[in-house]
């Protein structure tokens, strides 16, 4: 499993022009069974995906992000292996 940060690199107005195609490639993602969870940063500074799945195919779905693709994020991947969740997660639990 991974967590993936954003962090904007450009002003929000920026973001702001892409964020419907963004929208849009994330419903995809989930769609494909890829992403978990997602969501803004509080401040507004980027945000956060849960995904799973092999790491070349997240790195492939991040290199068609909208926002990658007019580099104006940058991503940090962390993978981690979810050994402990809540009761409605257990499908998600790796051993």
């Amino acid at each position: 499993m991974f967590v993936v940060s954003l962090h904007y690199k450009v002003p929000l107005i920026e973001i702001d022009r892409l964020v419907d195609a963004h929208k849009a490639w994330l419903k995809e993602c989930y769609a494909k069974g890829l992403f978990i969870a997602s969501g803004a940063k509080r401040p507004r500074t980027g945000g956060i995906i849960i995904a799973r799945g092999s790491r070349d195919a997240l790195d492939a779905r991040l290199a068609e992000d909208p926002f990658a693709k007019a580099g104006v994020a940058d991503y940090e991947v962390t993978e981690f292996a979810a050994t402990v969740t809540a009761s409605d997660l257990e499908t998600y639990r790796e051993s």
